[in-house]
């Protein structure tokens, strides 16, 4: 399997090739150059997740320097339970979240790491990752590369707009994790790491990466809980599902068309915005214009130029095709506060921000038909938006009270790429 840049402009390379880059040399993007067809009926043979991962990403590393070491990275990034909470037989929820530091990114930034990690061995290399994040990505990133050898991590968030148990989860770590609070906001993080990888010299001195959505080893393991989840739907109603994702950076988005390209009974892919509109400005106007990001509740998802539009533009080629495949809407603050409380008070369950941007989709949008709404982190990190709201305290998983007990390290920095380096 080959992966090639959406921009064009670079050779192919290989799956570890594209891992260990993270970004192409022409900036664009790595995707597929084919997407295979992945048999419904021998997945459904699958007797866990670690094995449903592996008949899902095998074909994606054949012939790659990993292709022996794949059902070992499996295991190894995938350790922890992938539930889904049924309210009736044909609407769920994907629980996400019980992952190290209780959010979707876990799966990717496991899998990333478990790659890199025996990629470097195997090169007898070093490498500094870079990840900016919104919320919960850095947290992920920083856990799941954390003491690995041959490894530097440095993670940028915006300060003061990240909630205060998610820079916990950013800051609690030390050793080869360095967290930086930046001032200005998660765009400004992000082309600060687009920055440093177009700095020649940078990206040759340090060996510079990416764990954000950008490298291909976070996106493709984000393929296999779309299947995970569509499978479930179908064994029990038969019937493709309707993913309904909360989006920012829309990396979750993507990899869920791409499974769904490769086979996963999907029939519909709907994005659930907050506030940051630029994806649902693109499907009215066909302009797709960058925006300064908006912050609200729904924080991880405050995203005014989401770095997959790329790959989504690139897969289905222009507008039109885009509007055909893709459908999203827009929730606001007081929207997201009342459909917390609505689900608590219906359904006898706590959902995140995020989370209930997904669950308004699916109430006021999609009423019939089998459903499944993405969970992306554990509602205990938003405690302050969730308990008022809800009238009682959301208890706090085992695996994130561990780490809020962590001292902390930061450093304050201005917008600056370089300041990382100094």
């Amino acid at each position: 399997m080959q992966f090639v840049s959406t921009r064009g402009q670079s050779p192919a390379v290989t799956a570890s090739e594209a891992i260990l880059q993270g970004l192409a040399v022409d900036g664009g993007l790595y995707v597929p150059a084919w997407f295979p067809h992945l048999a419904i009926e021998s997945l459904l043979g699958a007797t866990s997740y670690p094995e449903l991962a592996f008949e899902v990403l095998a074909p994606f590393f054949v012939g790659d320097e990993l292709e022996h070491d794949l059902a070992e990275i499996c295991v190894d990034a995938f350790d922890f339970p992938v539930p889904l909470h049924w309210y009736d037989e044909k609407q769920a929820v994907l629980e996400l979240f019980w992952g190290p530091t209780a959010a979707f990114k876990d799966f990717g930034a496991r899998f990333l790491a478990a790659s890199m990690q025996r990629l470097l061995e195997k090169r007898n290399r070093k490498l500094t990752i870079l990840v900016a994040t919104s919320g919960d990505t850095g947290g992920a990133v920083a856990a799941a590369f954390h003491k690995r050898p041959g490894i530097t991590v440095k993670v940028l968030f915006p300060k003061g707009k990240v909630s205060k148990r998610q820079e916990k989860q950013l800051t609690c770590w030390g050793d080869n994790v360095e967290a930086y609070a930046v001032r200005g906001t998660f765009d400004d993080c992000q082309r600060m790491v687009k920055d440093a990888f177009m700095d020649r010299r940078l990206v040759a001195r340090h060996g510079l990466s990416s764990a954000n959505s950008i490298n291909l080893g976070r996106l493709l393991p984000q393929m296999v809980y779309a299947f995970h989840a569509a499978l479930e739907m179908f064994v029990r109603t038969g019937k493709e599902t309707t993913a309904i994702i909360p989006s920012g950076n829309v990396g979750n988005s993507c990899a869920s068309y791409w499974a769904k390209v490769c086979g996963a009974p999907i029939s519909r892919i709907v994005l659930a915005l907050n506030e940051n509109r630029p994806i649902l400005d693109y499907l009215h106007t066909g302009d797709y214009r960058k925006r300064p990001s908006i912050q609200t509740l729904a924080n991880a998802m405050d995203v005014g130029d989401p770095s997959n539009m790329e790959r989504l533009t690139h897969l289905f080629g222009s507008h039109e095709g885009f509007s055909k495949e893709v459908s999203a809407y827009s929730v606001d603050d007081e929207t997201i506060r009342k459909t917390i409380g609505r689900v608590h008070a219906e359904r006898s369950y706590v959902v995140c921000p995020h989370t209930a941007t997904g669950e308004w989709v699916r109430d006021q949008v999609l009423a019939s038909g089998p459903t499944v709404v993405y969970a992306t982190a554990h509602p205990a990190k938003f405690e302050t938006t969730v308990e008022p709201v809800i009238g009682c305290e959301v208890p706090v998983p085992v695996q994130l009270s561990a780490l809020f007990d962590k001292p902390s390290s930061c450093r304050e920095i201005e917008a600056d790429h370089t300041l990382l380096f100094s």
